[in-house]
């Protein structure tokens, strides 16, 4: 495939793409993330998030290669890194990090693990036919797709830093455009200044010191997008009815829907899992009954939180409230959300100052937002809106007994 194409992108404007990127992109493995909303449910609560994964990849390709670039990489490295980073979410399933957990849980891969097999050419969409995969693509342009996967499995140094490290291009690209479809104002971050001031130091990528404000900034973006957007109470409801859903039917594989064959999965396997599809459908949402936040609980009931077991508590609760199985859930958010951004906790970011210092030895934000939490809720329990007042007093027996 010969020739270039300028893609008019609402985040970065135009993003030129030719020759690899340009390939790769026409591959059903890259098409099909036209029908993957980047956000999830999050277009419930934020009618404008109906951006997808395909966008982002875009984006994400778009970014590496400007650190690519200030950083002073070799062509070669250049191309490997542009592929990666347009590559890195291409194995994800049906409303993105919707049903990661579950994903994990049940055949021990996540989306990154499924991404290196497609890569690898070792899995491939059942309906792509026949035609080049991703493998063949990158060894006709002189690239070992081992080379990709050591560079999203964090083998590979500064290369895997810039897809995925304390500051990356997927973080940078993915705050920016949920901002911006979201229309929350917390995801505005100086990419800009951040280009101007990375660096290699020994084999890893530094900030210097005149970039801690960005740096700053950034961090502060995802702790507040975090709150006000991925965990927004009412998107992790929905998120919850769609897990427990599957979760409740008989097993199948759902790693290759995108998310309206998931969802039309779901109205044919079984009454309970029609009736979520539908909720979903027309906004006929659970509603929270029960709620503790972390910061109210005491220390043994922070350690009892930690031995419940949500299934065996959510069907305990259903039965003495008289629901079906199935409509009361019991969320203690935590596992779930290290599972889909393990960035979360980490301000790991070396400042170059001479020498290399650790962030928190510059700004007292790095210390303050690990502590933050990300959601109000270290327990909640929801259910169909009729029942709430049952459900509240029955959970609160259950629960701590």
């Amino acid at each position: 495939m010969s020739g270039q194409k300028a893609i008019r992108d609402s985040v970065h404007g135009n993003i030129n793409i030719k020759g690899l990127i340009l390939e790769l992109m026409s591959l059903p493995e890259m098409q099909r993330l036209h029908s993957i909303r980047q956000l999830g449910f999050t277009y419930l609560v934020y009618p404008g998030a109906n951006h997808t994964r395909l966008e982002h990849s875009l984006g994400t390709y778009y970014v590496a290669s400007r650190m690519a670039d200030a950083i002073g990489l070799r062509e070669e490295e250049k191309k490997e890194v542009a592929a990666a980073a347009f590559l890195h979410d291409v194995g994800h399933g049906p409303f993105s990090h919707t049903l990661e957990y579950l994903m994990h849980e049940r055949g021990g891969k996540d989306h990154v693990e499924i991404t290196k097999e497609m890569i690898a050419g070792r899995r491939r969409l059942e309906d792509s036919g026949q035609g080049d995969g991703i493998k063949e693509v990158l060894e006709r342009h002189g690239i070992e797709a081992e080379r990709i996967n050591s560079i999203l499995s964090g083998r590979s140094g500064y290369l895997s830093e810039i897809i995925h490290g304390s500051i990356d291009a997927d973080q940078i690209d993915y705050l920016l455009r949920d901002a911006h479809y979201t229309g929350v104002a917390y995801g505005v971050i100086d990419f800009d200044r951040l280009v101007q001031t990375i660096k290699v130091h020994d084999g890893h990528v530094v900030v210097e010191r005149k970039g801690v404000s960005a740096i700053e900034s950034m961090l502060v973006a995802r702790s507040l997008m975090y709150s006000a957007v991925y965990l927004h109470k009412t998107v992790r409801i929905a998120e919850l009815m769609i897990i427990r859903a599957v979760g409740r039917a008989e097993p199948f594989d759902f790693s290759q829907m995108v998310d309206g064959e998931l969802m039309e999965y779901l109205k044919d396997a079984g009454s309970f899992q029609r009736d979520i599809a539908l909720r979903l459908k027309y906004r006929k949402l659970f509603k929270r009954a029960y709620v503790r936040a972390i910061s109210e609980l005491k220390k043994e009931e922070k350690e009892r939180l930690a031995e419940i077991r949500a299934r065996e508590a959510e069907d305990e609760i259903a039965d003495k409230a008289g629901l079906e199985e199935g409509y009361v859930i019991v969320d203690a958010p935590g596992r779930d959300i290290l599972l889909s951004e393990p960035r979360l906790k980490k301000m790991d970011v070396k400042i170059l100052d001479s020498e290399i210092r650790p962030l928190s030895e510059y700004t007292p934000l790095a210390n303050a937002l690990q502590m933050r939490g990300v959601t109000d809720w270290g327990i909640m329990v929801c259910c169909p809106e009729e029942a709430k007042e049952r459900v509240a007093k029955i959970a609160e027996k259950v629960l701590w007994g």
